[in-house]
């Protein structure tokens, strides 16, 4: 059976992060950010090179999907909203209504998530990974409820 986590680099150290992606029996991280770049020394591990090292090196795989990526427009949509509500991107604990409603209209409903889906493996879990540290704020959970609601996935949200 498939099953898919969700994991964001806020709050992890590295170490951290990969303990928890064993102990949640992930085999394979699938990372949907645009950029895969994270803005500080304290992130540096998160960047694209580096955290396919870590994963290697832990025997986790990892595929990029960059047609699952919110585009610059949506995600300053969403910067537009946290200035407003007066929250910055790291401690954003919701997506604006409208980001989730294009989100899915403009990224979910055109993608094939039915060959996704298929690409997931069967033996161990796949993450979904985006940078936010709380699912609810991030495009990852919208994958990831569409996913489970059509093609009757579990989902587990690991937090730090």
């Amino acid at each position: 059976m498939r099953a898919v986590a969700t994991i964001g680099v806020y709050g992890w150290t590295r170490e951290a992060f990969i303990e928890a992606l064993r102990s949640a029996g992930v085999g394979l991280v699938l990372d949907v950010r645009q950029r895969r770049g994270v803005r500080g020394s304290a992130y540096a591990w998160a960047n694209s090179a580096r955290l396919q090292e870590a994963l290697a090196e832990a025997k986790i795989g990892y595929r990029h999907h960059p047609e699952l990526a919110p585009t610059t427009e949506l995600r300053h949509l969403q910067y537009g909203e946290d200035e407003r509500v007066g929250v910055g991107k790291r401690s954003r604990v919701e997506l604006a209504p409208e980001y989730r409603e294009r989100y899915a209209g403009e990224i979910l409903d055109r993608v094939d998530l039915a060959a996704f889906v298929a690409e997931l493996p069967t033996e161990v879990a796949a993450a979904l990974l985006c940078v936010e540290r709380d699912p609810e704020a991030c495009h990852r959970s919208l994958i990831a409820e569409r996913v489970a609601g059509v093609y009757e996935l579990g989902i587990t949200h690991l937090r730090p």
